[in-house]
C-alpha cells in the first residue's frame, strides 16, 4: 500500500493526531492528508503520474514530505535531491529521465479526489545511495521492496501509533528519510528538523519516545534521554559500552546493518549481535584478494533489495545470477546462527555525519591536481561526525592545500571534501602495483596516535 493511503487511513481515523512536525510548521493526519491530496493535483496538472519521476529540492522537510507523499499518491517516483541544485544538476542526476522538478512547496489544488491504484511492482521509491555523495547515484526500488519491511521493523522496535519518533537528519539521507515516512505510515507523529537539532535537542527529547539516528549521535541523545524509549541506529558498527550507557539511561537500542541498494540486511535488537533481518538469506563469500586474509564479502538474497541504479549508472551493486547481491561489504566468516560481524563497508567506505563517502570518487577527482601522483582517501577519527575524510597524496613536493581545497570545492560535494590532508613520498603498493589502502590506513593510525613509523605522513597545511 502506498504511504500516502496510509496517511489518509490515519486521517480518517485520528484527523487530530499530530502527523508530523518541523521547524517552520507542523500538521495534523488531518491537515496532512489534504496538503498531500491538493499537491498531488498539482503534480498530475504537471504531467506527473505512473512511471514518472518527480525530483524534490525543498529546504523545509514538512513541505517535502509533502511533496514526496503527493508524488507517491499520484503514482509518480519521488526523488529526494538538495534543495540547492539547479536543473543542470538535476540533469546530471536523472538523465534521460527528465523529472518533473519541485522546488517550491507545492500549491493546493482544489478537484476530485486522487486515486491511483498500485500496481505489484511498481518502481515507488528512489534515493540516493551515500547520502548523495560521491557520484550521484539514485537508487529506484518497487515499493513492497522498502514499505513491506515496515512491521517487521515496528515488531522489531516497538514503534506504534502513539509513538513520537525524531529523525534529526536530513530527509536527502535514505536513512532519515525512510525512518519518516516510516513514522507516517505507522501513525505516528514524525519530528523532522532537517538536520541535527544542536540546542533544541532537550526540547526534542521531552517529547520523542523514539529516535533512528547514526551511531555516533546515539550518546548525545543518552546524556538526557528525557521521554525517549527507544533509538534506532543504522550506518555502521555500535560500540558495547555505548549500549551499556544506553541500558542505564533506559533506553532501547535496535540497531541494524544496511545499505541503500539492500535496505535492512542484519539486526542487533538486544546486544547479541547482528541477526539476518526477517526475510534476509547472508552468505559472507571468499575475497579474491589474498591481503584481505580470512576475510569474505557480504551478500545477500532478499525482498528489500532495489532494483538497480537510475538510468543504469554504474555502482557497487553487484549481482550473482542466482538471486544473490552484494555492495562488497566485508565481514569475517558466517555461518547461519552466529553473529554477523562485519569489518567495513565496501571499498573503505566513509560514514561522516550521516552520509556514506566512496573514496574512489574523491579519488577520481584529486588525482588530476598537477602534482599529484596517486591519492589514497580515507577515513580518520572525529569526535562529532564519526570520522572525517583524510586525504593522503603521493608527490614529492605536493600541490598546496590552498589548490587542493579549491579543486574540492568546485567539484565534490560537501561532505567529500577531505578536512584533513597528508602526502607521502611513495605510496605503499600491492604486488600488483595498486596503492595498498589498508597500509595506508595504518600509517595514518600510527600517526594520529603518536607513533608514527618509518614511513612518517607530511600533514599539509
Amino acid at each position: 500500500m502506498p504511504v500516502a493511503h496510509h496517511v489518509m487511513s490515519h486521517a480518517a481515523e485520528r484527523p487530530a493526531r499530530l502527523a508530523v512536525r518541523g521547524p517552520l510548521s507542523e500538521l495534523t493526519y488531518e491537515e496532512l492528508a489534504d496538503k498531500i491530496e491538493g499537491a498531488a493535483r498539482h503534480l498530475l496538472d504537471r504531467g506527473a503520474g505512473p512511471g514518472t519521476l518527480v525530483g524534490i529540492g525543498l529546504a523545509d522537510p514538512v513541505e517535502l514530505l509533502v511533496a514526496v507523499l503527493a508524488a507517491d499518491l499520484a503514482g509518480a517516483t519521488p526523488l529526494v535531491g538538495d534543495h540547492t541544485w539547479d536543473a543542470a544538476r538535476w540533469a546530471g542526476v536523472a538523465g534521460a529521465e527528465a523529472p518533473v522538478l519541485v522546488n517550491e512547496p507545492l500549491p493546493d489544488v482544489a478537484g476530485a479526489p486522487v486515486r491511483h491504484d498500485p500496481r505489484p511492482g511498481d518502481r515507488a521509491w528512489a534515493c540516493f545511495s551515500s547520502g548523495s555523495t560521491g557520484r550521484p547515484r539514485a537508487v529506484v526500488r518497487s515499493r513492497e521492496s522498502w514499505t513491506a519491511s515496515y512491521p517487521h521493523l515496528n515488531d522489531l522496535t516497538g514503534i506504534g501509533p502513539d509513538d513520537v519518533v525524531l529523525v534529526p537528519g536530513p530527509l536527502l539521507s535514505s536513512l532519515y528519510s525512510f525512518a519518516a515516512l516510516h513514522a507516517l505510515a505507522t501513525g505516528a507523529t514524525a519530528m523532522v528538523p532537517g538536520r541535527w537539532p544542536g540546542g533544541s535537542l532537550d526540547a526534542l527529547l521531552d517529547e520523542a519516545t523514539a529516535v533512528h539516528l547514526v551511531p555516533h549521535r546515539l550518546p548525545d541523545v543518552l546524556d538526557r534521554p528525557g521521554s525517549l524509549r527507544t533509538a534506532v541506529v543504522g550506518g555502521a558498527a555500535l560500540d558495547p559500552d555505548v549500549r551499556g550507557l544506553a541500558a542505564r539511561a533506559g533506553v532501547r537500542v535496535v540497531a541494524y546493518y544496511g545499505a541503500t541498494e539492500l535496505s535492512f540486511v542484519a539486526v542487533d535488537a538486544d546486544g547479541g549481535g547482528l541477526r539476518p533481518f526477517p526475510g534476509v538469506q547472508i552468505e559472507v563469500r571468499a575475497m579474491e584478494s589474498p591481503a584481505e586474509g580470512s576475510l569474505g564479502e557480504v551478500w545477500v538474497r532478499s525482498p528489500w533489495l532495489a532494483e538497480g541504479y537510475l538510468g543504469g549508472a554504474a555502482g557497487p551493486l553487484r549481482r550473482d545470477g542466482a538471486g544473490w547481491v552484494s555492495v562488497g561489504d566485508v565481514a569475517e566468516p558466517y555461518r547461519e546462527g552466529e553473529p554477523l560481524r562485519l569489518r567495513g563497508r565496501g571499498g573503505g567506505a566513509i560514514q561522516t555525519g550521516g552520509a556514506t563517502v566512496v573514496p574512489e570518487d574523491v579519488e577520481e577527482v584529486l588525482r588530476k591536481v598537477p602534482g599529484v601522483g596517486d591519492i589514497v582517501v580515507v577515513g580518520s577519527p572525529h569526535p562529532s561526525l564519526g570520522a572525517v575524510v583524510t586525504a593522503i597524496i603521493e608527490a614529492g613536493a605536493p600541490p598546496s592545500r590552498a589548490l587542493l581545497e579549491a579543486t574540492a570545492r568546485g567539484r565534490l560535494d560537501v561532505a567529500q571534501r577531505p578536512r584533513r590532508w597528508y602526502a607521502l613520498p611513495s605510496l605503499p603498493r600491492t604486488g600488483t602495483g595498486k596503492p595498498a589502502r589498508a597500509q595506508v590506513e595504518a600509517l595514518l593510525a600510527a600517526q594520529l596516535a603518536g607513533r608514527p613509523g618509518d614511513a612518517e605522513l607530511r600533514r599539509l597545511v
